[in-house]
């Protein structure tokens, strides 16, 4: 076998159907879009939704609930998330900067520290809020829990 032999293997390579190439192929006049009609114009395309006509589902069913616009999410950080950081990095202090360093939160992000899993390691900790549960465990570890 050299370069000028190689053949692609039988069955694995088929022709592609040309379309509107004369009555000659078979495939011309309406070239296989049918009678008239949107679908056999250039350039269709449906809406997204639509039924053919009949009230779409986004349109029949109700809206629901309401989006409070004051809203304020924070990332939830878990104690055992700065446990494992202390311990790792051998920190006494935690912030917002060591948080982001490590990857767990986006430059902007607003933090709520909660009180899931165990905290042995006497930090101070600096976030948007606290939980009662957490502030009362990161006291009890014989450190302080700092509102920013």
């Amino acid at each position: 076998m050299e370069l000028h032999n190689l053949k692609p293997a039988e069955g694995s390579v088929k022709t592609r159907k040309r379309i509107g190439r004369g009555a000659g192929s078979g495939l011309g006049g309406t070239s296989t879009r049918g009678h008239k009609g949107a679908k056999s114009r250039s350039g269709y395309s449906k809406k997204i939704g639509f039924e053919g006509g009949q009230m779409p589902m986004q349109r029949r069913l109700p809206k629901g609930g309401f989006k409070n616009i004051n809203r304020v999410e924070y990332k939830a950080i878990n104690l055992s998330v700065l446990q494992a950081l202390a311990e790792a990095k051998n920190l006494e202090k935690i912030g917002l900067t060591e948080l982001h360093e490590a990857g767990l939160i986006s430059k902007s992000a607003l933090v709520k520290i909660l009180a899931s899993g165990e905290l042995k390691a006497k930090l101070t900790v600096e976030a948007n809020a606290f939980s009662k549960a957490a502030v009362a465990a990161i006291e009890a570890a014989g450190g302080q829990a700092v509102t920013l």
